[in-house]
C-alpha cells in the first residue's frame, strides 16, 4: 500500500514565469501613454474644429448672391450696326454664360486647373496626394488648389497667405459646392479670373489677346489661354511670348493626356502658328469723341455704376460713315500741314556708336513717342539735302528722298537753326503717300472736326471731333465756339426770302464804306474774297459766288433785328449773333453741330431737328432700360415754311447744277469756318 507523504515532506514547487526586462516594462507603459495623448489630442483637435466651425461659418460671406452671378461689367459703347466703338470700366470683362462657352476652351481650362473637377467635392484629395508627390518628386510642380477653391478665393478673399485665410477658402468651398452647380461654379470661373492685359475672364481675354470672339477659338489658342489664370504676366503671351510658348504646349500635352483632344489634334495645335495680338487693332472704328460723349451722357444718368453695371449703349452712328469721316478729316488736316513751314524735329536724342545700343536708343524714344495713326515716328540715322535714312520700330529703316524731302527743306538748307535742323538722333514724323514711298511731316497744329446729321430725324450717323483724341479731347464739334464765315450766308438769304426777296431780285455787288460816325469806332471798308466787284446781280448769283456786298446790302435791306430773331427758326443763339452788319459775313458764334442741325431745316423741308446719338441703352442681360425713337416730323417741329426751303436748296444747289470755271475745284459740303474775325460794330 502506497504510502502516503507525511507533513515534513517539502511541497512541489510551482513553475516560473520569466520576468520581462525593464525596458519593455517601460516601453509598454509608454505605448499606452502614446495612445491615450494621441486619443485625447484627437478628442482636443476635433472639438477645437467644432469650436472654429461654430465661430467661422456663422461670418462666412452670404454666396447667395453667386446663384445669380453679376460681375462688375464695363459701359460699352456701340455703332448702330453692332460695332464697339468704345469701352468704359475699371476691368474689361465680357460676361459669358456656360452654354456659350466653346467646349475647347473649358477643356482646356480643366486639363491645366482641375481635371477632377466634376468628380471631387469642391476639395480634391487625390489631386492634393499627387501634388504632393509631383512637387517632392522634382516633376513638373503641380498646384491643389480645385477651380472651386479658386473661385471661393479670388471672389471674396483677398491675397494674404495665413492659416486662417486657408481654414476660411476651405469652408467657402464646400459652402460653394453645397449651394451652386457644377456649371455655375465654373461660369463664375471663366469670368471673373484675371488673365492679364486688364482682361476678366476668358471671353475679354480672347478679343485682348487675339482679337477674335471666345467662341471661335482654336484649340491653340484656347491653350494658350487657358496658361494665364497661373500667372498673367509672366505667361502673357504679348510681354512673355516664350514662356507662354512653353506653358501652352505643356497644356496641349494634358488635354491629350486626359482624352479631351486625340494625338492628331494636339499635333496640329503644336504645330499651329498664332496670330497674336501686339497692338491697336488697325480694322477698329475711330469713334474716341463718340464713345466720350456718350460716356458723358449715361454717367449723368447713372453715376458711378456706369462703369460696372454692364450698360450697353447703341447710337445712331454708322460705322462705314465714321471710318470715312476720320479718314476724311485726317487727310484734309495733313494736307493742309504740308503747306506749312516746318517746325523741326519733335526731339532729338544721342545715338551711341554700338549699334545694338543705337536700337535700344530708338526703341526707347519711339515708346515714348508713339505713331499717331497714319502719322508715324522715326529716328534719323543718317541726313544730307537729299536723302534721309531713319529707323522705325522693330529696326525698320525708311530711306527718304525726292519728293519726299519737299515738306521738310527748311530742316535741311545748311543755315536752318539747332531745332530746325534736321540730323543724326532727330525724331522726325514720317508718312507713306499714295505712290507707296515714304515722306517726311509733322503732327499738326491746327484743328479740325466733322459732323454728318440725317436732316429726317437729327441722327448722328458720323463724328469726329478732332484730329486726336488721345492728344486733344476737346470736342470741336460740340463745345468749339467759331465764326462760321461765308457758310452763314444763307441764313441772312433765307431772311430776304421771308422779305419778299426772289432768286431773280437784283443787288448791287458794289463797293462799301462805312466811316467811324457809322461804326463808332474805326472806319470799315468790306472788300469781296477776290478783290473784284461784278455790279449787279440776281440773288441766285450773288449766293453762288459768295459775294460780301452782296450779302451786306442784303442785310441792309431786311434789318438787322429781323434777321437776328430769324436765324433762331434754324437754331441758333440770337446773343452769338449780335444785330449788326457783319452778322452778313457770319461774324458771330456757333458749333460744326448747330451748323449741321440748321442746314438740316433747308434740306428736309423747313423742320426743325434736335441731333441725338443714344437710340437704346440694356443692362448686361439684355433688359431695355431706355429707347429713343426716331421722331417724326409735324407741323409742331415746322421751323421755316416750306417754300422759302424749297427755294433755298435750289440756291445752294447752283453751284453744282452751274458747273465752275476750268481749274476751281469744286466747293466741299463740308462747313468751312473763318480763321480771320470779323469785326462784330456795323449796325
Amino acid at each position: 500500500m502506497p504510502s502516503t507523504p507525511s507533513s515534513s515532506d517539502p511541497k512541489p514547487s510551482a513553475k516560473k514565469q520569466p520576468s520581462r526586462p525593464t525596458w519593455q516594462r517601460w516601453l509598454i507603459k509608454l505605448s499606452l501613454w502614446g495612445v491615450g495623448l494621441a486619443l485625447a489630442g484627437l478628442v482636443g483637435i476635433l472639438l477645437f474644429v467644432a469650436v472654429a466651425l461654430s465661430v467661422a461659418y456663422p461670418n462666412l460671406p452670404d454666396i447667395s448672391d453667386l446663384s445669380d452671378y453679376r460681375p462688375k461689367l464695363p459701359l460699352r459703347v456701340y455703332s448702330s450696326d453692332g460695332i464697339v466703338i468704345g469701352e468704359f470700366g475699371e476691368e474689361r470683362r465680357n460676361l459669358t454664360p456656360i452654354k456659350d462657352i466653346p467646349q475647347v476652351m473649358k477643356d482646356a481650362v480643366l486639363a491645366i486647373e482641375d481635371a477632377r473637377f466634376f468628380q471631387h467635392g469642391g476639395v480634391d484629395y487625390l489631386g492634393v496626394i499627387r501634388a504632393g508627390l509631383a512637387n517632392v518628386g522634382r516633376a513638373k510642380s503641380q498646384g491643389a488648389s480645385t477651380i472651386t477653391m479658386q473661385v471661393a478665393r479670388n471672389v471674396y478673399l483677398s491675397a494674404e497667405k495665413s492659416y486662417t485665410r486657408k481654414i476660411y477658402e476651405i469652408l467657402l468651398t464646400f459652402k460653394l459646392e453645397h449651394l451652386l452647380t457644377k456649371d455655375q461654379i465654373l461660369e463664375i470661373y471663366m469670368n471673373q479670373i484675371f488673365l492679364g492685359n486688364r482682361a476678366y475672364g476668358f471671353a475679354a481675354a480672347s478679343e485682348a489677346y487675339f482679337g477674335k470672339p471666345l467662341k471661335d477659338v482654336s484649340i491653340a489658342e484656347a491653350a494658350m489661354l487657358a496658361g494665364l489664370p497661373k500667372a498673367p504676366s509672366a505667361y502673357n503671351p504679348i510681354i512673355n511670348p516664350n514662356r507662354a510658348r512653353s506653358r501652352q504646349l505643356y497644356i496641349i500635352e494634358r488635354m491629350e493626356a486626359n482624352g479631351f483632344i486625340t494625338a492628331d489634334q494636339a499635333k496640329a495645335a503644336k504645330e499651329e502658328e498664332l496670330k497674336v495680338k501686339t497692338g491697336p487693332d488697325a480694322g477698329r472704328v475711330h469713334a474716341e469723341y463718340v464713345a466720350e460723349t456718350v460716356r458723358q451722357l449715361v454717367f449723368n444718368q447713372y453715376g458711378d455704376e456706369t462703369y460696372t453695371r454692364g450698360l450697353n449703349v447703341y447710337t445712331t452712328l454708322r460705322a462705314t460713315d465714321q471710318a470715312v469721316a476720320y479718314k476724311a478729316l485726317r487727310k484734309g488736316i495733313m494736307d493742309y500741314e504740308r503747306r506749312q513751314i516746318y517746325r523741326g524735329p519733335e526731339k532729338f536724342i544721342d545715338l551711341p556708336a554700338n549699334p545694338h545700343e543705337t536700337e535700344d536708343a530708338i526703341d526707347d524714344a519711339l515708346a515714348d513717342n508713339p505713331d499717331n495713326g497714319d502719322v508715324m515716328s522715326a529716328v534719323v540715322l543718317e541726313a544730307g539735302p537729299k536723302r534721309i535714312l531713319a529707323m522705325r520700330q522693330n529696326s525698320e529703316t525708311v530711306e527718304i528722298t525726292g519728293e519726299g524731302l519737299k515738306p521738310a527743306q527748311s530742316g535741311l538748307a545748311d543755315k536752318a537753326g539747332p531745332n530746325i535742323k534736321i540730323r543724326r538722333g532727330a525724331l522726325i514724323r514720317v508718312a507713306k503717300t499714295p505712290k507707296n514711298t515714304w515722306e517726311i511731316t509733322q503732327l499738326p497744329e491746327v484743328e479740325g472736326a466733322f459732323v454728318a446729321l440725317d436732316p429726317r430725324d437729327g441722327s448722328i450717323r458720323a463724328l469726329v471731333g478732332g484730329f486726336d483724341f488721345a492728344k486733344n479731347k476737346f470736342n470741336h464739334v460740340t463745345q468749339a465756339w467759331r465764326q462760321p464765315g461765308s457758310s452763314f450766308k444763307p441764313f441772312i438769304y433765307s431772311a430776304a426770302l421771308e422779305k419778299g426777296f426772289t432768286p431773280a431780285t437784283v443787288v448791287n455787288d458794289a463797293p462799301l464804306f462805312f466811316d467811324a460816325g457809322v461804326t463808332g469806332g474805326q472806319p470799315w471798308e468790306p472788300k469781296n474774297y477776290d478783290g473784284n466787284f461784278e455790279g449787279p446781280m440776281s440773288l441766285r448769283t450773288g449766293l453762288k459766288k459768295s459775294k460780301n456786298m452782296v450779302s451786306i446790302r442784303i442785310l441792309q435791306a431786311t434789318g438787322a433785328q429781323y434777321t437776328q430773331d430769324w436765324i433762331t427758326h434754324f437754331g441758333f443763339e440770337a446773343e452769338k449773333h449780335p444785330a449788326y452788319l457783319t452778322m452778313a459775313l457770319g461774324a458771330g458764334s456757333v458749333t460744326p453741330m448747330q451748323m449741321a442741325a440748321a442746314y438740316s431745316v433747308f434740306a428736309n423741308g423747313g423742320y426743325r431737328v434736335n441731333p441725338y446719338l443714344v437710340t437704346k441703352i440694356t443692362d448686361q442681360r439684355g433688359k431695355v432700360l431706355l429707347e429713343t425713337k426716331p421722331p417724326v416730323l409735324s407741323e409742331s417741329e415746322r421751323g421755316i415754311d416750306a417754300r422759302n426751303a424749297f427755294i433755298m436748296d435750289s440756291l445752294l444747289q447752283e453751284v453744282r447744277v452751274q458747273g465752275l470755271p476750268p481749274g476751281r475745284r469744286p466747293r466741299s459740303s463740308a462747313l468751312i469756318f473763318s480763321a480771320k474775325p470779323v469785326p462784330p460794330m456795323i449796325r
